[in-house]
């Protein structure tokens, strides 16, 4: 597969051709969320030409009510197949014997194995997906300003970002016409700072 010639063939492409361009290629496909900010754009978008697509749902367990009353609220009104993956011990645990490092404590990577990475590539093998939507956007991170629409994970899966050329105006404009929630009390225990790589695309 030529990632450039993809990309270059998909530059004029709307979101939901590009995502008809992904499925029509797939074989197992799956998209993951963690219902950050403008997620509901992405799980609306792919559901929309694939209603039964898996939603691998890595709840780190440190999210804010606002955002599990959110994912609830999307679960129910767009029939969500989530499979969820939590980490191998509680959030309560963890406290006690770790808490949240921060990102310059040695402890941090640990922290983010425990929460994110296990849990993640526990999903990604029982699943064992060929394409992977994600909400990646140009502008979000350097390494995300170097990747397309389509890119490669460091496994070879194919990563699809149909909305990777959207600001953030654009997304807000897609909530509004398709009457989607939005959520912004967002909290990542593993980024802490907007710029940061979340550790599972870089």
């Amino acid at each position: 597969m030529d990632i450039d010639q993809i990309n270059k063939e998909l530059a004029t492409k709307t979101p939901v051709e590009i995502v008809q361009w992904a499925l029509k290629n797939a074989k197992k496909p799956i998209i993951t969320t963690n219902f950050r900010p403008y997620e509901a754009a992405i799980l609306h978008l792919v559901t929309s030409v694939d209603s039964k697509i898996k939603v691998i749902w890595c709840d780190t367990g440190y999210n804010t009510s606002s955002t599990y009353n959110h994912a609830e609220e999307l679960i129910e009104s767009l029939a969500l197949n989530i499979q969820l993956y939590i980490p191998k011990q509680t959030a309560a645990h963890r406290d006690v014997v770790l808490g949240i490092p921060q990102v310059d404590d040695p402890k941090h990577q640990l922290f983010t194995e425990q929460v994110k990475l296990e849990p993640f590539n526990r999903a990604m093998s029982a699943h064992k997906p060929d394409v992977w939507f994600t909400n990646l956007r140009k502008g979000q991170t350097a390494f995300r300003n170097s990747i397309g629409v389509v890119s490669r994970s460091a496994d070879g899966v194919v990563k699809v970002s149909p909305f990777y050329h959207f600001l953030d105006e654009e997304l807000d404009q897609y909530l509004k016409d398709h009457r989607l929630p939005n959520e912004f009390n967002y909290f990542d225990p593993t980024k802490q700072l907007d710029n940061r790589e979340c550790g599972l695309h870089n």
